[in-house]
């Protein structure tokens, strides 16, 4: 069976980073992801997702993202339920995050402009900056 997910959102919040009792450290954080059509209205809307990473990745989110921030990540959908304080049944369905990576350079993040991760330096990854010229055509899918 397969339970794959792979993800490309922006933070919605700073990840809240908390311990359990036997020291182990957890993250919590919501991504907004656009889907990728637009709604009446020409514009295009966003799942909130949950997102739950633990031990060290946990850490590691919490200190190297901010609210904002254009990030990408691996996991697993887990559901889960429990009874709130009033006794009604609750059900939670997240994402259990494996990995992640910031998806933006720092001086993309503070000019305010998002050209993806693999752009640094103002120059593409293919080292210049002028756009490519690709037709349909020429993919091979």
């Amino acid at each position: 069976m397969i339970n794959n997910v792979v993800l490309v959102g922006r933070m919605t919040r700073d990840a809240e980073l908390r311990y359990t009792g036997n020291n182990t450290a957890v993250a919590t954080f919501t991504l907004a992801v656009n889907r990728n059509f637009k709604n009446q209205n020409g514009d295009y809307e966003a799942d909130f997702i949950n997102c739950v990473m633990w031990r060290q990745q946990a850490e590691n989110i919490a200190n190297w993202t901010q609210k904002g921030m254009l990030v990408g990540i691996t996991g697993r959908i887990q559901t889960r339920n429990y009874e709130n304080q009033q006794g009604q049944r609750v059900y939670v369905t997240e994402v259990v995050a494996e990995t992640f990576q910031v998806m933006e350079s720092r001086k993309d993040q503070q000019g305010g402009q998002s050209q993806g991760g693999y752009q640094s330096g103002g120059q593409s990854a293919f080292g210049n900056n002028q756009p490519m010229d690709i037709s349909d055509d020429d993919l091979p899918f």
